[in-house]
Parts: C-alpha cells; sequence; structure tokens
C-alpha cells in the first residue's frame, strides 16, 4: 500500500469534495424548487456550496491540481 503525503492526499480529496459538494448544490436547487418561496434558506445553501467550492478549487491549484489519474 502506497504511503502519500498530506498534500498528495489533498490532491486526490479535493476533486471528490467538489463533485460532492456540486452534486448536494444541484440536489438543493431542485428541492428548493419545489417550495417556492419557503426554499431560499435552501438556495442560500447552495450558493454557500458554490462558494466553498470556489476555495476548494482554489486550493486544489495551489496544490498543482488534480492528482494522476483524477479528473475535474
Amino acid at each position: 500500500m502506497p504511503s502519500y503525503s498530506d498534500r498528495e492526499k489533498l490532491r486526490m480529496l479535493l476533486p471528490h469534495w467538489i463533485e460532492h459538494n456540486q452534486e448536494h448544490a444541484s440536489e438543493f436547487r431542485d428541492w428548493a424548487g419545489r417550495v417556492g418561496r419557503a426554499g431560499e434558506p435552501i438556495l442560500a445553501a447552495a450558493d454557500f456550496l458554490d462558494q466553498a467550492n470556489h476555495s476548494l478549487q482554489q486550493a486544489l491549484e495551489r496544490f498543482g491540481g488534480p492528482s494522476e489519474g483524477e479528473h475535474e
């Protein structure tokens, strides 16, 4: 079993986290659309996930992008 540095682990984890957040944000928007104005706080949560992904993407770029074999 290979031993990875923390930087290498992050290059593997960050793309997964970004994708996971995108999936949740999409689901939030879907549900918010079902309930109209009452869903505004859910839309706000989706926007927060988008902001989090922006930060995670910046971190990924600082660490050199996804590790080999990973895709965005």
